[in-house]
């Protein structure tokens, strides 16, 4: 079987070497997906000095050139994110609004770029708002072409107005961890089937 390639893009607000839950889950969705013969990497967003816009490059030192060449590289893309008010970061946001130059660029064979890619999400937060995040970052995603799994989130959240991180909750096997497993599978599964028989030029 072939090796297929994902990313993960940590959407974390905090940058540098500072720990973060969101990411925790990305690595941990990235190495479930190792189980399929995907392999991979995660890019804290937060550290790329990406600016803010639509196109393809912001120009003037813009971080998010080298970031889309590893999407367009990628076979799955995983948006790890945290909660915050309710909503994906502003970092998720700011990710999503830098794909959104993809609805006018197309591959070689004049498809949208992002079709024949699978993307997933992974959101953790001390609040409820996990499926209202997800549900937010999958539309967006699909608009530009991605194709979505089933069972293709994963997410842990907290006691409401409580303190306790992903990070430090210890191991969630049962639910967390078994959501992770499942994602993997699908995903896998369907970037494989993908890489065999591609959606058709129009």
């Amino acid at each position: 079987m072939t090796t297929l390639r994902a990313l993960v893009l940590g959407c974390s607000l905090k940058s540098g070497p500072q720990e973060s839950s969101s990411e925790l889950l990305g690595r941990q969705i990235l190495d479930a997906l190792a189980d399929h013969d995907v392999e991979g990497e995660v890019i804290r967003v937060a550290d790329r000095n990406i600016k803010f816009g639509v196109s393809t490059d912001e120009g003037d030192g813009d971080g998010w050139p080298a970031v889309r060449e590893k999407v367009l590289a990628a076979d799955i893309l995983v948006i790890a994110t945290p909660i915050w008010m309710g909503q994906p970061s502003s970092v998720a946001k700011m990710v999503l609004e830098r794909l959104d130059a993809e609805l006018s660029e197309t591959d070689e064979l004049g498809r949208p770029s992002m079709y024949n890619k699978i993307a997933v999400v992974g959101v953790v937060g001390n609040e409820d708002g996990a499926h209202h995040v997800i549900a937010e970052v999958f539309q967006a995603l699909n608009d530009v072409g991605f194709t979505i799994p089933a069972a293709g989130s994963a997410y842990w959240v907290g006691e409401a107005l409580g303190k306790v991180d992903y990070k430090d909750a210890g191991p969630k096997p049962d639910t967390t961890g078994a959501s992770v497993k499942d994602l993997a599978a699908t995903a896998a599964h369907l970037a494989h089937a993908l890489a065999r028989d591609p959606y058709p030029a129009e």
